[in-house]
């Protein structure tokens, strides 16, 4: 129970994360035989349907924003600061900070992880190591939602009577990028009012807001 009590929100949000897909898989074939059979077509079972590229394409696109909404976020903070907002670093505090303040190197302490006391290629990589997740699962998703997009536009060009087009022509097509500008315009929209509206609104108790008597100038602090 102790390990569950420490864990209990990333157990609880994959929980949520699993039964929203499930839901999303199971909603997305009702509505995709719907259409089937409007069309002439014929209805296809959950299994088909999971694996098709049109359930791959929704769920990359959604994927790929979201990590490239982390991945700015997590990389702009570094230089770009918002007075009063705790989801920034204070003003002057800009960059990447000396490694006294990042406790690494010389100024490691006895429970810092291994890499942060070594030197070299080990400690730039641990350094910058979320950032590269975060790229690197932004990269695939936005691969796998071309691809799988490309297969899933080309399905509806062949039973229109028209010509299937390369990936090339897919990812400069309007069809691609209204899908992935449609994501990435609502949730850069949520990271702006998450830094705004905490710099005047609060909520007790949370880490990711200020203390509730915390002036709204306040900067870089947490309830």
């Amino acid at each position: 129970m102790r390990r569950i009590k420490d864990n209990a929100l990333s157990l609880t949000f994959l929980v949520l994360f699993l039964l929203c897909l499930a839901g999303q898989a199971l909603a997305g074939m009702l509505h995709y035989n719907e259409q089937q059979l409007v069309e002439g077509g014929e209805a296809v079972s959950f299994l088909t349907y999971v694996t098709s590229s049109s359930f791959a394409v929704d769920v990359a696109e959604n994927w790929q924003s979201e990590y490239l909404q982390f991945l700015l976020f997590i990389m702009l903070t570094i230089w770009m600061v918002q007075r009063g907002s705790p989801e920034s670093k204070e003003p002057g505090r800009e960059g990447a900070e000396s490694d006294e303040e990042q406790r690494i190197g010389p100024y490691a302490e006895a429970d810092s992880p291994a890499w942060a006391r070594v030197r070299g290629w080990r400690l730039r990589l641990f350094s910058n190591s979320l950032g590269l997740a975060m790229g690197t699962v932004f990269l695939l998703s936005w691969l796998a939602q071309s691809v799988a997009g490309q297969a899933a536009y080309n399905s509806e060009r062949l039973a229109d009577l028209r010509d299937p087009i390369g990936w090339s022509a897919y990812v400069t097509s309007p069809e691609f990028w209204d899908r992935s500008l449609q994501n990435w315009q609502s949730e850069l929209l949520a990271v702006l009012s998450m830094v705004v509206l905490s710099i005047y609104l609060r909520q007790r108790g949370s880490p990711e807001s200020k203390p509730v008597g915390a002036p709204h100038s306040a900067t870089d602090v947490s309830g």
